[in-house]
């Protein structure tokens, strides 16, 4: 199915649904509050107040009123949302007008009431309820049953947080008080008496309303515990569709290390997860949880309003390291600028003489802090090999030896070096020594993995061919930047800066 036929196939859904609901709307309105004359909310609401007064056909009214807002609203909620919007009032007014035809009446000209006399409150229950439904199935598929709909929709698109509920109780507080300035509807008491019976149906209905609309967006919280956990991590990725983050947990009755995968999902994707797990590992262990709300992709949008600062903080990167510059631009985005050593007209080897990571990060920020009064950070980054007592580590650049830093022969030496050896377990550790308004602070970032016997991958740099993280069968350089910039001990040591340094 191309994609041209599929945004078809949604809007035909979309059309179909709004019509059920609207059908739906029509028997909760006509059949269980007209009979009684309960007033209601909305233009209905008061299309129906009038007819009770006057005598007017309340779908008159309901068109008349629909077409004023209509005009009123083209250009602040466009020509696809008011496509939707003009089918559904039309589609009411003709249900509205052939369920009065045909339902029988009573001696009064309103419909029969089916809960019998004195049913007033039960048949008020059933009624706001089924609306509040009707209203929700329209709003969830687009649409709009047209007049405080209009407004609700017109609020909400420029104020995200104050919910479709709240603006239609305020519509609706102003429709049913207005009973008040009806004499036909008895004395004040009376009235009164009328107004209290509309507050309990703009109560209840919009509380199904937004209860209907939130339970759709409902989310879980998994974790799995157990050992087949990257074949279920596999699955889940590939045949659900879905990111899966894994943690590092460790037992305390066992003493043993074991991974355990989190995922957040859609509540109605619940019994697919159960069954996949249950496909690959009948005896894992799994929790799931009710989460208040889960934001970013895939799920729904954070809508704040977030003021705009074109300001962003300039920071000095240490380095003369053009992948490491372009990497560390990659992984802290657009919220701050890196200059790099040459920005500044910096051209100095700066030695890195420490005994360890952390020792040769703040030698070099320090070194560019006090002699260009710039706040700035450094790294050290360095391969630390088990079977070789923790070595390359602080001379993983120059392990090789000679002039410069010769990847290539770094490579060629380690490899050798394992070359009988089984034990290839390693980690790259960076450390970032940051230096900001005279501070100074240090963030370290680690990934565990293995020396691979051959090279494998054209990308990255450094030792990046023969290292495969931990979880993945792919080294670093056969990645590509953008997924190794969000696994890489790199990257996690930068992600730990770039936390603190929004806080300042």
């Amino acid at each position: 199915m191309t994609v041209d036929h599929k945004l078809i196939l949604n809007e035909v859904k979309d059309y179909m649904f709004i019509a059920l609901g609207l059908a739906i709307y029509t028997v909760a309105f006509t059949v269980f509050l007209m009979p009684y004359q309960i007033v209601a909310g909305g233009v209905t609401g008061l299309s129906a107040i009038i007819y009770y007064a006057t005598g007017f056909h309340l779908e008159n009214t309901y068109i008349i009123i629909n077409g004023l807002l209509l005009i009123a609203a083209l250009k602040i909620l466009g020509w696809r949302f008011l496509m939707k919007t003009i089918f559904a009032i039309f589609t009411l007014y003709f249900m509205l007008k052939f369920a009065q035809d045909y339902i029988p009446k009573q001696g009064n000209g309103l419909p029969f009431k089916l809960m019998g006399d004195g049913q007033d409150f039960m048949s008020m229950i059933i009624g706001c309820v089924l609306t509040g439904i009707a209203l929700a199935t329209v709003f969830m598929n687009n649409g709009s049953t047209g007049g405080t709909d209009i407004i609700a929709a017109s609020v909400n698109k420029y104020h995200p947080n104050v919910s479709l509920g709240n603006v239609l109780i305020a519509a609706d507080f102003c429709i049913i008080g207005s009973c008040m300035f009806f004499p036909q509807f008895g004395t004040y008491l009376e009235r009164a008496h009328k107004v209290m019976f509309g507050f309990c149906v703009m109560a209840m209905e919009n509380y199904t309303l937004d209860y209907v609309m939130n339970a759709r967006r409902q989310s879980v919280q998994f974790m799995i515990f157990s050992q087949k956990w990257q074949e279920i991590a596999n699955a889940i990725g590939t045949q659900m569709n879905h990111g899966v983050t894994i943690l590092d947990g460790h037992g305390w009755y066992t003493g043993k290390q074991m991974k355990v995968l989190c995922i957040l999902a859609k509540k109605n994707e619940s019994i697919n997860m159960f069954r996949l797990i249950k496909m690959i590992d009948p005896n894992a262990f799994v929790s799931q949880s009710a989460v208040i709300g889960v934001y970013g992709e895939g799920f729904d949008e954070m809508r704040v309003t977030m003021k705009k600062n074109n300001k962003k903080m300039k920071i000095v990167f240490a380095t003369n390291n053009q992948n490491k510059l372009i990497e560390v631009r990659k992984i802290l985005g657009n919220q701050f600028k890196v200059l790099s050593l040459e920005d500044i007209g910096c051209h100095d080897d700066i030695p890195e003489k420490g005994q360890t990571l952390e020792d040769n990060a703040l030698i070099k920020a320090q070194y560019i802090y006090n002699k260009y009064n710039v706040d700035c950070f450094a790294d050290d980054t360095g391969l630390e090999v088990d079977a070789l007592g923790g070595a390359p580590g602080v001379y993983s650049a120059r392990y090789a030896g000679g002039p410069g830093h010769d990847s290539n022969a770094n490579m060629t030496k380690l490899l050798h070096e394992l070359e009988n050896n089984n034990n290839r377990r390693a980690r790259f550790r960076t450390v970032i020594a940051l230096i900001i308004n005279g501070k100074t602070k240090t963030f370290d970032g680690i990934v565990n993995g293995e020396i691979i016997t051959q090279r494998r991958g054209g990308e990255g740099f450094g030792y990046d061919p023969i290292f495969q993280p931990e979880g993945h069968n792919k080294t670093f350089a056969e990645m590509g930047a953008d997924v190794k910039n969000q696994i890489s001990h790199r990257a996690r040591a930068v992600q730990k800066l770039a936390e603190y340094l929004k806080t300042l």
